[in-house]
């Protein structure tokens, strides 16, 4: 059941709604809060509109970073996994 939350980004409140805990909605919006946070206060003056899109940019390149780190992850650990299997097989 989704569940409404007023959360606050960059000065302005949203109201947001998900099917999470009220915790993680919090952990989701202060993270985005946090990113235009720093943006805003860069040296350089930028509208709202933009440190909002450069926030999204951002959140976007270090999730495709993750991503692309975990698949790495997962793939380095099905070739262990496989080369054990085999010597296991072997051995046995």
């Amino acid at each position: 059941m989704k569940k409404a939350l007023d959360v606050e980004i960059l000065g302005q409140k949203f109201t947001i709604s998900s099917d999470a805990e009220e915790s993680y909605m919090l952990k989701v919006a202060g993270y985005v809060d946090e990113k235009m946070q720093e943006l805003s206060h860069s040296s350089k003056p930028v509208a709202n509109s933009n440190i909002a899109m450069l926030a999204a940019l951002n959140i976007a390149d270090e999730y495709h970073r993750l991503k692309d780190t975990h698949e790495a992850i997962l793939n380095r650990l099905n070739q262990l996994s496989k080369r054990l299997s085999m010597t296991l097989t072997e051995e046995g």
